[in-house]
């Protein structure tokens, strides 16, 4: 009978301190929020327009986006779930595939722009476009959410200074230089290097969205471009959405080496919450399957079903791990740590990835990342740095040094044959 009373008592005990907690951070949520409401929350990388092209022949109007979706469709976004998350500014992607040829993907390019202002200009009374820092603050205090536009793969110039103004002119405020594969001027982080970073074109595109205003993004890029475009640029770098490499071994993550360049640079790295990115688990996983599925073709070649069936029988012998909020906290707190507080952000890649960390459903949650980062110790002047502050002043900075060459004459820099 005592034993059970005991036991009994560490149950109630276990319960009422989970309880306590489930309390704390809600409580921290609801603080969160509040802190919001005056700082604007920018997400540094969002792929719904993409997503809208992929399942939806990029019609703005197939889904409501003004009920939340979640339950209904695939996507990670809707403008309830904005609302819910906190959210205050937004870079929306303007992605394209790096297979595609570089005409292709400069006509698709804009109309990924056109759909991103069809999304703003359907719901007038929750977007509004900014592109400077100056009209992110001004539409955030009219209520609505500031939407940026951010091209993700320097292929989409097509080896064209002249097509990179016309981008910019179109509303595009940074641009990510590669995607996943090498391109004629810059090497990815995910393909055979060809240049040992930027090649001198490169370096002329990198000058010349300086002399723009246009922030050089290097999420995708390999350690020796991140280090090129560092040294070439004459302002503040960004990595849209990327993760640290020391907590997760993906070499789409950014190393220490870089890091601890970031406060004499200026920049921010904005964290991704891709799986794969955020979760050493994940990641060996992933490379495992991949290096079965490259055994089971080898084994099966010309039978793609033999691979299928073989991968279906290694997925159910090792079950797919899940990244969780733990993951994404440990990234930031190294950035932090690392680089500083004036230098880390919130890039999520929402609707760019197949799957969130454990939890996690979309746009919406933002404000359960924040409130463990307030459990785990960070001020109130912290959070408004992370959610915001610190990329708007980034922004200014990318601003300021393109006023101070505004008397210089666009660049007719052109590629040479290699």
């Amino acid at each position: 009978m005592i034993r059970r009373f005991l036991a009994g008592a560490a149950v109630a005990a276990f319960a009422a301190a989970a309880n306590a907690h489930a309390q704390a951070q809600s409580a921290d949520e609801a603080r969160v929020l509040e802190i919001l409401k005056t700082t604007p929350l920018i997400d540094g990388h969002n792929d719904l327009p993409w997503a809208l092209r992929q399942k939806y022949g990029n019609d703005v109007y197939a889904v409501d986006l003004t009920t939340d979706l979640e339950a209904t469709t695939p996507l990670h976004t809707d403008i309830a779930r904005l609302r819910a998350g906190g959210v205050g500014g937004q870079f929306w992607s303007v992605y394209v595939p790096a297979s595609l040829t570089p005409l292709e993907a400069v006509e698709e390019t804009f109309e990924q722009i056109d759909t991103a202002k069809r999304i703003i200009a359907a719901h007038p009374d929750v977007f509004g476009l900014a592109t400077t820092a100056d009209e992110v603050e001004a539409v955030f205090a009219s209520g609505r959410i500031a939407s940026l536009i951010g091209m993700e793969g320097g292929y989409s110039i097509d080896d064209s200074l002249a097509l990179l103004r016309e981008f910019h002119r179109a509303g595009a405020r940074y641009m990510t230089l590669t995607h996943s594969k090498t391109t004629t001027w810059a090497d990815s982080a995910t393909d055979a290097p060809k240049w040992g970073g930027l090649n001198p074109f490169g370096e002329a595109v990198v000058k010349e969205m300086n002399r723009l205003g246009m922030m050089v993004d290097l999420s995708h890029v390999s350690e020796d471009t991140m280090l090129d475009a560092m040294r070439v640029s004459d302002a503040p770098v960004i990595f849209s959405h990327s993760s640290a490499r020391a907590v997760t071994a993906h070499p789409r993550n950014v190393p220490d080496r870089v890091l601890r360049m970031m406060p004499e640079d200026g920049g921010i790295v904005m964290i991704n919450l891709a799986p794969g990115f955020v979760s050493e688990r994940v990641r060996a996983w992933n490379a495992d399957r991949a290096g079965e599925e490259a055994r089971l073709k080898t084994l099966n070649p010309g039978d793609p079903t033999a691979v299928e069936s073989g991968l279906t029988a290694w997925n159910q012998a090792h079950p797919t791990p899940q990244a969780t909020l733990a993951d994404v906290v440990a990234h930031i707190q190294h950035v932090r740590q690392v680089a500083g507080i004036d230098h880390v952000g919130l890039g999520a890649d929402f609707d760019g990835i197949g799957s969130l960390p454990e939890g996690m459903t979309g746009v919406d949650a933002y404000p359960r990342i924040l409130a463990a980062l307030m459990d785990a110790g960070w001020t109130e002047a912290d959070i408004r740095k992370i959610a915001g502050e610190n990329l708007l002043r980034v922004m200014r900075a990318v601003e300021a040094t393109a006023a101070a060459k505004a008397n210089e004459r666009p660049s007719l820099a052109r590629l040479t044959a290699s």
